[in-house]
C-alpha cells in the first residue's frame, strides 16, 4: 500500500486528554524514593506500545476502568516529583498524592494492518504521548497513556514515562498487571516497591571505568536528527544467523547484536578496526538473590564490549557471548556504588554518545493479554532522547514466529538509518521491515 506524506502525517489524532486516578486513595504521607541509578536515567523516557486485534471486551470505556483500577496497586506512579528534604536533600523523590497519570484519546485513519505495513517512524512515536517536564515539575504527570482507535476495530495502547521511574521492564511488568487487573485475575508479578535493594553495600567498591569515560564524553552539539527502523527477524532469519556464524553456544542475541554493530560501524568509518558498544542488560535475575520481576524502578546494568571489527562477524559475535556471560554480580554493584558516590553531580547520556545496544529480549513482552488469549500482534519499544551513534534495542518477536524470532529497533541519525534499513547483508535474512523512516 503506497501512503502519501500528507497523509501519513495526519493519521494520527489526538482529540481527548483526562487524568486516570487510582480507585484506592492512598495513605497521606506516602513517599517514594530514587536510587542512583533511578537518577542516573533521568535523561531518557520510556515508550512502549502494544497493538491489539479487536476484541468485544477490549474497548476504551473498559480499559480506562481497569487502569484506574490497576493503579491502585502503583502509588509511585500517580505522584508528582518533588525535592527531597531529608537525607538526600535537593534529589527527587515521588509525592503520592493521586494526582493520577496522563491519559489520551486517539485515532488512527487506517486499519491495523494497513498502519503496520505502511507507518513510518515518526507515526509510530505518535502511538505513545509524551510531554516533557513543566517549569513545575509538580503538575507534571511521569506517565502517559494512550488509547489509538483503528478504522477496524483494533487498538494501540501506549505507555510512556520518564526512565527516572521506570525501565522497560518495569513498563511491560505494569502492563501485564494491567491486563491480569483488566481480566479480574490475580496480578502475576506485583510491584515490588524497595528501592534499598539497589543501595549500596556495607563496604561499597565503587568502581565503573565505563560510566566514567561514558561521563566525560561529549555528545556532538547540535546533536542530529535522528529516526528508527523496526526490523522483525522470524526464527527461521535468526536460525540461519546462528548457522552461518558456525559457532557453537551463540544466543539470537549474539548473533543479531553483533551483526548490527558490524554493519552500522561499517558506514561510519572506512576502515574498520577496534570498537567499542555499550550493552544495556537487565539484572534483576542475574543477581545471587534475584530480583521479583516486579522490581518497581531500573534494573539496568551498562558496560561496554570492545572488539576488532576487521576480524569479521564470528568474532564480535564470540565477544559479545564472553562478555554477555561473564557478567558478575560485583560488577553491577561495583557500577551502582560508583552512581550513588557520584550523585549530587549532574545526570549525563546513559543511551549514548556511543553506539548502544539494549539486550532486552529475555523479558515477556507478550502476555499483556486484556482478552483472554488475545496476545498484542506486536509490541514496540523505543527510548527517548538516545543520542549521538545511536541505539539498538533488540526484543522478542511475535510469538507465532517462533521462540528464537526478534523483534530489532534500531535508532540512529537520519542519514544512516536510510543506509541500514536497506543493508543487504541485513536483508539476505529475510526480516520483515517496519516503521522506516519517510525518506
Amino acid at each position: 500500500m503506497t501512503v502519501s506524506v500528507e497523509t501519513r502525517r495526519s493519521r494520527v489524532t489526538v482529540y481527548a486528554k483526562s487524568t486516570a486516578p487510582s480507585l484506592t486513595p492512598v495513605k497521606p504521607g506516602k513517599s517514594h524514593e530514587f536510587t542512583a541509578l533511578d537518577h542516573s536515567m533521568s535523561r531518557h523516557s520510556v515508550h512502549l506500545v502494544c497493538y491489539y486485534r479487536q476484541a468485544p471486551t477490549v474497548t476504551m470505556a473498559a480499559l480506562k476502568e481497569s487502569l484506574c483500577d490497576v493503579l491502585s496497586y502503583y502509588p509511585a506512579m500517580t505522584g508528582r516529583l518533588v525535592k527531597n528534604e531529608g537525607e538526600g536533600c535537593g534529589e527527587w523523590m515521588v509525592k503520592c498524592n493521586d494526582a493520577g497519570v496522563r491519559m489520551v484519546d486517539a485515532r488512527a485513519d487506517a486499519t491495523l494492518d494497513e498502519f503496520l505495513a505502511s507507518a513510518t517512524d515518526e507515526e509510530e512515536r505518535q502511538l505513545a504521548y509524551w510531554e516533557d517536564v513543566e517549569s513545575d515539575p509538580y503538575l507534571w504527570s511521569p506517565y502517559c497513556v494512550q488509547f489509538t482507535d483503528f478504522k477496524d476495530g483494533s487498538m494501540a495502547v501506549g505507555i510512556s514515562c520518564t526512565h527516572l521511574h521506570a525501565d522497560p521492564t518495569c513498563v511491560a511488568v505494569f502492563a501485564r498487571a494491567w491486563s491480569d487487573t483488566h481480566r479480574r485475575d490475580l496480578i502475576t508479578c506485583p510491584p515490588f516497591f524497595h528501592p534499598w535493594a539497589f543501595y549500596p553495600r556495607k563496604n561499597p567498591v565503587p568502581s565503573s571505568p565505563h560510566l566514567s569515560e561514558k561521563s566525560t564524553s561529549t555528545p556532538p552539539m547540535p546533536p542530529p536528527a535522528m529516526s528508527s527502523v523496526t526490523f522483525a527477524f522470524s526464527a527461521s532469519s535468526v536460525r540461519q544467523c546462528l548457522a552461518d556464524l558456525q559457532l557453537s553456544n551463540l544466543s539470537p542475541f549474539d548473533a543479531l547484536a553483533s551483526l548490527l554493530w558490524l554493519r552500522i560501524s561499517s558506514y561510519k568509518n572506512a576502515s574498520l578496526g577496534t570498537s567499542q558498544l555499550t550493552l544495556a542488560v537487565d539484572c534483576r535475575r542475574r543477581m545471587s538473590a534475584p530480583l521479583p520481576l516486579g522490581f518497581y524502578g531500573n534494573a539496568l546494568h551498562f558496560f561496554g564490549v570492545k572488539a576488532d571489527l576487521s576480524s569479521g562477524w564470528s568474532h564480535i559475535a564470540s565477544e559479545l557471548n564472553r562478555h554477555m556471560s561473564g557478567i558478575k554480580e560485583d560488577d553491577v554493584w561495583s557500577s551502582v556504588e560508583w552512581l550513588h558516590e557520584r550523585s549530587k553531580e549532574k545526570a549525563f547520556q546513559m543511551y549514548g554518545p556511543e553506539l548502544t545496544c539494549l539486550a532486552w529480549d529475555n523479558v515477556p513482552v507478550y502476555n499483556a493479554e486484556f482478552s483472554a488469549g488475545a496476545i498484542p500482534v506486536h509490541v514496540g519499544c523505543r527510548i527517548g532522547n538516545a543520542q549521538g551513534d545511536g541505539l539498538v534495542v533488540i526484543m522478542a518477536g511475535a510469538p507465532g514466529e517462533g521462540e528464537e524470532s526478534r523483534t530489532v529497533i534500531v535508532t540512529l541519525p537520519t542519514d544512516l538509518t536510510a543506509k541500514i534499513y536497506r543493508d543487504e547483508a541485513i536483508l539476505k535474512y529475510g526480516p520483515k521491515i517496519m516503521f522506516s523512516p519517510n525518506i
